[in-house]
Parts: C-alpha cells; sequence; structure tokens
C-alpha cells in the first residue's frame, strides 16, 4: 500500500475497501487543530534577485516536475502531457509537443536526448526537435527524474525496481529487483549517478549502492530501523535522493535520521536524528536539509557539527536546499523562494513566483536559478 506525498506535505491515502485521508497532525492520535504554516518575517533584500524571465506550460493540476538544462535548451513538462523546448535566453518556446497520457516523471536528459515516464511504466526518449526516438514499457510506473551517464540510462520503477537501459536505445541492460514494504510513502525520489555509481534511498530506511555497468549491488547500509507501535509510526521511507561527492554519500528519511556513509564500503561515518521528506544538499564543506517542520540545517560533512538552524519557516513545506554562488534557496508552499546565508543560516533575499507550491527543489543555472512550480510556470532567477 503506497501512501501519497501531496504538495510536499504527508497526506496519506489508505486504499482499503473505501478510501479515506488522514491529516498528518492526526496520525498517532492528536485531535488538536493542524497547525498553520508560519507567517514570513518582514525582510530588506541583501542581495540582488530578479525574475529574468517566466514562461509557463499552463497546468491544471499542480504537478512535481523538474526542468532540465542541456547546452543551449531548457526542457520543461507539464500534467498536461506536454513537453516542451525552451529558448535560456529569454524564455520563449522552441516546441512544444504532445506525449503519453500520464506523466509521472521527468525531464531527464543527456547531451542528445530528453526522457519522460508515465503511470503506466512508459519510458519515451524525444531528441533536440522533439521527435520520438524509442519508447519502452516497464515493469510499474517511473518515479523520479530518468538519469543518464556513460551511455546508461537508469530509472527507477513505483516498484522498487531499478533499470539500466542503453540511453541509445531504450534495451534493457540490468535490472535491480528490490521488495518494498507493505506501506509506504508515496515519492518523487529516483538516482543519483555518480562516477560509475547508482546510489538511491529506499521505503524501510534502506540506501543502496550499485555498479552503472552492470547494477550489481556495491552495498546497502541502513539510513535508520523503524521504531514505533504501529504501521505508521514505524514509516521511514527515505523519499528524496541522497547527494554523494568522492568520500561519502548522504541520505535523510521521514522519521528518522540524516546518516552519512563511506561511497565506498557503506559503512555508517555519522547520523543525526531527522525527520525529512523533502531532502537535503551538498557542498565541499557542509550538508544542508530542510525537516518536516520547515527547518533548515546546515551541518560540517565531516563530522555532522550542527553549524546553524533558521526555524522561521515553519510548516511552510520547503523544497530541499539549494546551493546557488554563495547562498542556499529553498522554495516553499506558496511559491516563494527564500535566500539564506550560508555562514549562518539568516535571510538574504525573497522571490515570489506564480502562488502555487514549489514541489521540486530549485536548479541551478548560469549565474541563478530556474524553478518549476506546481502550477507549471518555469522562472530564471537571477542573482547579483
Amino acid at each position: 500500500m503506497k501512501l501519497p506525498l501531496a504538495a510536499s506535505s504527508l497526506l496519506l491515502t489508505l486504499a482499503l475497501s473505501a478510501c479515506a485521508s488522514l491529516n498528518p497532525m492526526h496520525w498517532f492520535g492528536n485531535k488538536k487543530p493542524v497547525a498553520q504554516p508560519a507567517a514570513l518575517l518582514i525582510i530588506k533584500n541583501q542581495i540582488n534577485v530578479a525574475t529574468v524571465w517566466h514562461t509557463s506550460l499552463s497546468d491544471k493540476k499542480t504537478a512535481a516536475f523538474s526542468p532540465a538544462a542541456v547546452l543551449d535548451a531548457i526542457y520543461i513538462a507539464s500534467n498536461r502531457n506536454e513537453l516542451a523546448r525552451i529558448n535560456p535566453q529569454n524564455g520563449q518556446r522552441v516546441w512544444k509537443i504532445k506525449t503519453p497520457a500520464n506523466l509521472s516523471a521527468g525531464v531527464g536528459a543527456s547531451l542528445d536526448s530528453e526522457f519522460l515516464g508515465t503511470k503506466k511504466g512508459e519510458l519515451v526518449a524525444y531528441d533536440a526537435n522533439g521527435k520520438q526516438r524509442w519508447t519502452t514499457t516497464l515493469s510499474s510506473s517511473i518515479e523520479g527524474v530518468p538519469r543518464a551517464a556513460d551511455g546508461i540510462l537508469v530509472v527507477r520503477t513505483g516498484d522498487g525496481d531499478i533499470y539500466g537501459l542503453d540511453a541509445a536505445t531504450g534495451t534493457q541492460k540490468w535490472r535491480y529487483r528490490h521488495t518494498l514494504p507493505s506501506l509506504t510513502l508515496q515519492s518523487q525520489a529516483g538516482v543519483v549517478l555518480y562516477k560509475g555509481g547508482v546510489f538511491a534511498g529506499y521505503a524501510g530506511g534502506k540506501l543502496l549502492a550499485l555498479t552503472l555497468d552492470t547494477g550489481s549491488i556495491g552495498w546497502d547500509s541502513e539510513v535508520s530501523i523503524p521504531h514505533g507501535a504501529t504501521e505508521i509510526e514505524r514509516i521511514n521511507d527515505v523519499t528524496s535522493n541522497p547527494v554523494v561527492n568522492d568520500h561519502e554519500v548522504c541520505a535523510v528519511n521521514f522519521q528518522g535520521r540524516l546518516a552519512c556513509f563511506d561511497v565506498h564500503s557503506g559503512n555508517q561515518l555519522w547520523a543525526k536524528d531527522m525527520s525529512s521528506t523533502s531532502g537535503l544538499a551538498m557542498d565541499d564543506n557542509n550538508i544542508y536539509v530542510s525537516d518536516t517542520e520547515g527547518n533548515v540545517y546546515a551541518f560540517e560533512s565531516e563530522h555532522g557539527v550542527n553549524l546553524w538552524k533558521q526555524s522561521a519557516l515553519h510548516l511552510r513545506q520547503l523544497t530541499a536546499p539549494c546551493r546557488v554562488g554563495d547562498y542556499l534557496a529553498v522554495g516553499d508552499l506558496q511559491g516563494y523562494i527564500h535566500f539564506l546565508s550560508l555562514e549562518d543560516g539568516h535571510f538574504v533575499a525573497r522571490i515570489a513566483t506564480d502562488g502555487s507550491p514549489i514541489l521540486t527543489p530549485p536548479v541551478p543555472y548560469r549565474n541563478g536559478l530556474l524553478v518549476q512550480t506546481g502550477k507549471g510556470d518555469l522562472y530564471f532567477i537571477s542573482l547579483s
């Protein structure tokens, strides 16, 4: 049974003889009124942030798609089953095409292709002119952004499997099979590719490493162990992508921990109690994470020393942080992008988008960010 994450919050839907929705504040018998997101503090921008351009695919419903930037093109998808190429200079559409119905994942991209997945398990590749190159059908819905490296496209499906495909033809090269727990949180966690490795977090608090060329397992480690008296209390899924560098790979899970592991052996280096569904970011020295309460933390990456905590965005359903220049950016449920100081986490700027939730992390691009909102608008925001 899969429990969906809605608008970056945790909305449980139990599919039994009938469907019932549970407010996350009531999971554990808490009958108090649901707490409201924090009002925004009035700040004066200390840096110049501006919308250079924005464009829209006019989604009817909110959806969690991410833009892909390749060379001189940006690609975006929508839940109206469209794929568009955007001119990065002015935000104008170069072309727009209809895609297979019920898109669930995208946009993934290589130097010569874009990749989209559907809820029926279809994976489709297009060229730079929007012409379909190939399509293949996998075991279940495509989840997370398809990732390509060294001619191999890696994609994850809703039943827990990970596939390695020939990026040019869609031919299957390998398949890693994984059995999921009976109760999981729906997410858009995909995979991370790094120097010949495939890294993925799983329901049940698992983090694993596979080899890119063969899909063989390198190691399988626990981010945290489930605890609690009920099935819901024991949910500790990793619902976001890990982050990785030459020395360590780190992941965070719901009702669990933030944990870092040796990238080669999978041995745990350090861990902190944490609950997050949105995820984390890494730079040369630090780990940054947004938790389920709306706090943003910075930890020193080698030993896990807590450097600072920003708590003024309580319950604002934050995206994973994104390092951009000398700042950290997070999006929220009302379409704001908040910029924080890397040194101590104080606010240095804020900018509004279209008012709909930002469901995927901002993407660093040139001297700023690409931000795709829940209703489909794409913004290029510059910093100076």
